[in-house]
């Protein structure tokens, strides 16, 4: 009998999100760039997916080096996407609609624009100066061997002071020193900042990344990318300064907390985020099931493997029911398009919504990415000139050399998070819909003639209305959102199977991954006759006696209730 917990409801855990990244979304004034005025306009679109809160990838101003996750004001909106009173417009419309709205929180690094790091710079004897790491090279070498998890050193030479600082991402992306006190106190202040304004919580970019082991040590093992990761993954006052944030601000609002963090376990995930006094976070996003098609990011390709991405599922599921709140996911501004990597482009309508019930289906709060809706796909161009994204550019630098130009660019066609950040479809007018201005400012999928939002809307049978019909049936179903996890059929290269239990309520979740037609028998305790099918992504969806035959991509949905 599959174990079940006392619910413990929360407002987060009853919520879908829907992530914008606000370069792509929406153009409102016709510079070619999408803005805030663009989401004011979209709002009753994106509160007719079905969601229940916006999170926004960084507004604030921003040289825009890796495109707003290198801030150089956390007080202010960038002006290409309009103002504080453009946000608080979109705020206000948020909250009228019911819906809660999300900021980043990247606390890790600035911008190297920022005025701390400026007056960093200007000598030891500033009080700035211990806002960010800088040390003396060892003799012509830097100060140890860490490498960008972008690719290249970690540690850039500034001439004027004769030291170097260190960047975990970019060379414009100079890391805080949260040892220091004072740089907490202005971490906790920005938050209060935002939510003092209204703001519901906040997603907190790489906050696993804070705490550097004392003395920065030089790393045994070296990686093309990220040597030196087992020094700041995790560090030593982590959970101290977590805690800092939460009791001296976070627990004094009605809000919450999603951090994001690499190379995240259960175990590791369970000490930020189980239920109880010693709470830091209420989710963690982890990347272990974006890893199904490579090893450890996107850059290091292999073969999908359904297997692998049933044990990841299966294991989250498993270990923090009852105990903490999974952070569901299959798409954000960091990840290629999915139908790309896990589904399949010749069944594309059929592949995505197998994709979405097979996550959105599990006890988690889902988040819901642009684009994602209505099944956009990846975009190869023809050059490496064609690409903006930092860390695209820098990965391909390092593939160049090892595997040569050509297995190079393929890995940027499949890789590269550009794939994300073209703008969002919305008709087959010039430029998407998205801009009236000449050009966007980033390179629209050709494809956008037949994929957009307003082909999707006429068709009863879209992609788009399918993610409508799936969250309105998680809201209306508390066992799709509290209910104990089982899988079965495990050893399937093929199906992905599972059941869902809450009280008398059940459910089972069957989804065929492959081109082929695959028979189905249910298991054990499920009595296909007496229950109801709830959702599938094929008309006619009949049985033969407890089974039947899965045609590709299928996907189909089965509720008991008492």
């Amino acid at each position: 009998m599959v174990q079940q917990q006392e619910i413990k409801r929360a407002w987060y855990k009853e919520m879908a999100v829907y992530q914008v990244w606000p370069r792509s979304f929406k153009d409102g004034n016709g510079d070619g760039i999408g803005d805030l005025k663009g989401v004011l306009e979209k709002l009753d679109y994106i509160k007719s997916l079905g969601v229940d809160a916006i999170w926004f990838s960084p507004l604030y101003v921003s040289p825009q080096k890796d495109y707003g996750y290198d801030i150089a004001d956390y007080r202010n909106i960038q002006p290409e996407y309009g103002t504080l009173d453009d946000f608080r417009a979109v705020l206000e419309g948020a909250h009228a609609r019911g819906m809660r709205v999300i900021m980043d929180l990247v606390v890790n690094h600035t911008s190297d624009q920022h005025q701390w790091f400026l007056e960093s710079k200007k000598g030891d004897d500033n009080p700035y100066h211990d806002y960010y790491f800088w040390r003396k090279g060892k003799g012509k070498r830097r100060p140890n061997n860490w490498m960008s998890t972008f690719a290249g050193p970690a540690w850039e030479y500034d001439e004027g002071l004769d030291e170097y600082y260190l960047h975990l991402f970019a060379v414009e992306q100079p890391d805080l020193n949260m040892d220091n006190p004072k740089v907490r106190e202005e971490v906790k202040d920005i938050m209060r900042y935002w939510l003092d304004m209204g703001v519901d919580g906040f997603r907190e970019d790489v906050i696993t990344f804070i705490s550097k082991k004392e003395g920065l040590p030089s790393s045994p093992y070296y990686f093309p990318v990220g040597t030196g990761i087992e020094n700041y993954m995790h560090g030593p006052h982590l959970d101290e300064y977590l805690m800092e944030f939460k009791n001296d601000v976070l627990s004094h609002y009605d809000c919450m907390t999603v951090g994001e963090a690499p190379m995240m376990t259960t175990k590791k995930a369970l000490h930020h985020i189980a239920e109880g006094p010693d709470q830091q976070l209420n989710m963690m996003f982890h990347f272990e099931h974006m890893s199904a098609d490579c090893m450890f990011f996107s850059w290091l390709h292999t073969k999908f493997s359904l297997k692998k991405l049933k044990k990841v599922y299966t294991r989250w599921q498993k270990d923090l029911y009852g105990k903490a709140w999974n952070a569901l996911y299959i798409e954000n501004h960091d990840q290629p398009r999915i139908v790309n990597r896990y589904g399949s482009v010749q069944y594309r309508k059929e592949s995505a919504k197998l994709l979405a019930t097979m996550y959105i289906c599990q006890s988690g709060t889902p988040f819901i990415y642009q684009g994602q809706e209505i099944g956009m796909l990846n975009l190869a161009l023809d050059s490496i000139d064609d690409y903006v994204d930092v860390s695209t550019l820098n990965n391909y630098q390092v593939a160049k050399k090892l595997l040569g130009e050509k297995k190079a660019m393929e890995l940027v066609h499949y890789a590269s998070r550009d794939n994300a950040r073209t703008p969002v479809q919305w008709s087959a007018e010039k430029n998407a819909g998205f801009t009236t201005a000449e050009n966007a400012w980033f390179h629209v999928n050709p494809n956008y003639t037949e994929i957009n939002v307003e082909e999707a809307e006429k068709d009863p049978d879209s992609i788009l209305n399918y993610y409508r019909r799936l969250l309105k049936f998680r809201k209306e179903h508390d066992v799709v959102i509290y209910g104990a996890y089982e899988e079965y059929n495990a050893d399937s290269d093929k199906l992905y199977v599972y059941g869902r239990f809450l009280g008398d309520t059940k459910l089972l979740v069957v989804n065929n991954f492959s081109d082929d037609n695959v028979s189905f028998t249910a298991p054990q305790d499920f009595d296909l006759a007496s229950g109801k099918l709830a959702l599938s992504n094929y008309e006619k969806c009949g049985t033969l006696g407890n089974g039947f035959a899965l045609r590709p991509w299928e996907t189909r949905v089965y509720l008991w209730e008492a």
